[in-house]
């Protein structure tokens, strides 16, 4: 949630990479259509509900929502495609999503006058008339199909969930790995203003942030205020363009890893609570969220705050015949994951393996204590035996009867609510999934809001379902791991990416430099360069 950096929230950046009563799908499955497959250069819907108003048909290629017929990014093409064409639309309660929608209205209406007159409209829209609502959405926005950049319609659905576990205030036996908040002495740079290359250049800090000084050379790097910042260890990559540094003498270096901050310690974080198991901690830092309950009953909220900047690398478990359990690759700036067809679907956290987000994590084979600033610990500090550098920072939630608040800053909505990459698929944006319910393959097609992101999530046609909290919310979201196609509503009238007719796209990246990285450039969200 966000998130978000989020690693899998890891979360939003890595941001983990992220509720109401438990969530079903029984309920929620629409009945089997004919086919998911979804039509190409379509023009927008001629028939909507009853009282919208026909929708425009795309004019041409103009670089605006609703006549564009066809627009690409450096990730994805998008497709201008009908409401009738989407496979289960007419079939959705649309009242579900509605007050997931003005959540996002919330944020929205400061992204620009197309926003804020359709959130404006919204606020007079029947909110129990399901009718009403389909037809304020084919009015108001213009359906278009997400696409890879190797224009593949399909990608991968997967769930998440909000976890909780046993915890403590106070350090003690069993309680013994602390719950971090964001450190104090964490920096910022902006990943889009650093030279390229690999040298070592001088900056400065300016309360929080580094800001690189242009036309000084490494001679001038021992006057009081500059830092020397070695470029070659920086992780670039992250969504939100944030690079987390650290001051270490006259150096910035980057921010701790995960074994680093276990076997040293924390001392500019406050510590918000201990729990007893390392590998429940990871996941919750993957879910992005999470509750941890006291003894005498109480609750601790956590949701997303920071994390180190470091890459999401888990350690994924192995099957039987010694290949990965969870097919993970890695192309440009995208997470690839393989259906697994052939796994058991009741991989959990009890068993010898870690099932979430779309992963099947290896449980670490040694975990021991980690070190804890001003603790004296029992035995050797051996840290928790996981390997991935990642590492996520909690804050105290101040909302405890909503949702989670994930990256887009609004509490998410179990069934209603993902994950999605932000550079493709905008925050606060209406997004219809189809794909099918784990385990008994029934359609699940419905519309969603984008509101949370996460380090795992990278990729155009990729999206994290939230499913809420309890251990049905938990078992629906480990089981979920499947193919999935993703259309995105624009409102009419948005200036998005360049129109792009015929663009030659290669695998992992596009002929000409000129196309956007964003679909809609939005700041602290989707900067584009």
């Amino acid at each position: 949630m966000s998130h978000t950096s989020q690693p899998p929230r890891l979360s939003s950046t890595l941001r983990w990479a992220g509720l109401a009563a438990a969530f079903t799908l029984a309920g929620c499955a629409m009945p089997p259509p004919a086919s998911t497959t979804t039509a190409t250069d379509a023009t927008a819907a001629s028939t909507t509900a009853a009282g919208a108003t026909p929708p425009r048909p795309p004019a041409g290629n103009a670089s605006v929502a609703g006549q564009a017929r066809t627009f690409s990014t450096q990730l994805a093409t998008y497709t201008s495609v009908s409401f009738d064409a989407m496979p289960g639309w007419s079939r959705d309660d649309f009242s579900e999503t509605w007050p997931a929608f003005l959540g996002s209205c919330k944020v929205l209406t400061g992204r620009g006058a197309e926003w804020k007159e359709v959130c404006n409209r919204a606020g007079r829209v029947d909110s129990k008339n399901r009718n009403a609502i389909r037809g304020f959405f084919e009015s108001e926005f213009s359906a278009y199909q997400i696409r890879d950049d190797d224009r593949k319609p399909d990608g991968v659905v997967t769930g998440y969930f909000e976890p909780e576990i046993a915890g403590s205030r106070t350090y003690g036996a069993p309680f013994i790995y602390p719950v971090y908040g964001q450190p104090e002495d964490m920096l910022f740079a902006d990943a889009r203003k650093l030279p390229a290359g690999s040298g070592t250049v001088a900056a400065k800090v300016e309360g929080r942030n580094v800001v690189v000084q242009t036309g000084l050379s490494t001679r001038d790097m021992g006057a009081p205020g500059l830092y020397a910042l070695d470029l070659s260890g920086i992780t670039r990559d992250t969504l939100d363009r944030k690079v987390r540094l650290r001051i270490e003498g006259k150096q910035l270096l980057p921010y701790y890893t995960r074994e680093e901050i276990e076997t040293k310690g924390a001392p500019n974080a406050k510590v918000l609570a201990f729990v007893s198991s390392a590998t429940a901690l990871y996941e919750m830092q993957i879910q992005g969220s999470g509750r941890i309950k006291l003894a005498n009953g109480d609750t601790i909220r956590v949701a997303y705050a920071e994390q180190n900047g470091q890459p999401f690398r888990p350690t994924i478990a192995q099957a039987a015949n010694g290949k990965p359990r969870s097919a993970v690759k890695v192309r440009g700036s995208s997470i690839e994951l393989q259906l697994d067809d052939d796994e058991e679907d009741d991989v959990g956290v009890d068993s010898g393996a870690i099932r979430t987000r779309g992963f099947t994590l290896a449980r670490p084979t040694a975990s021991g204590a980690v070190m804890v600033p001003g603790r004296r610990t029992a035995g050797a500090v051996t840290g928790s035996g996981i390997k991935d550098p990642s590492y996520v920072f909690f804050k105290e939630s101040t909302s405890p009867a909503a949702g989670p608040v994930g990256a887009f800053g609004v509490p998410l909505s179990a069934g209603r609510s993902i994950a999605v990459d932000p550079r493709s698929t905008p925050l606060g944006y209406p997004v219809f999934v189809s794909t099918r319910t784990p385990g008994s393959g029934a359609p699940m097609q419905r519309l969603t809001i984008a509101q949370d992101t996460g380090g795992a999530i990278r990729g155009a046609v990729r999206a994290d379902y939230f499913f809420g909290n309890g251990q049905a919310a938990a078992t629906s979201a480990r089981r979920m791991k499947e193919r999935g196609q993703l259309w995105i509503l624009l409102p009419r009238g948005l200036a998005v990416a360049q129109a792009a007719a015929s663009t030659i796209r290669t695998r992992g990246a596009a002929v000409g430099a000129d196309l956007p990285q964003c679909l809609v450039p939005t700041e602290g969200v989707c900067v584009d360069d």
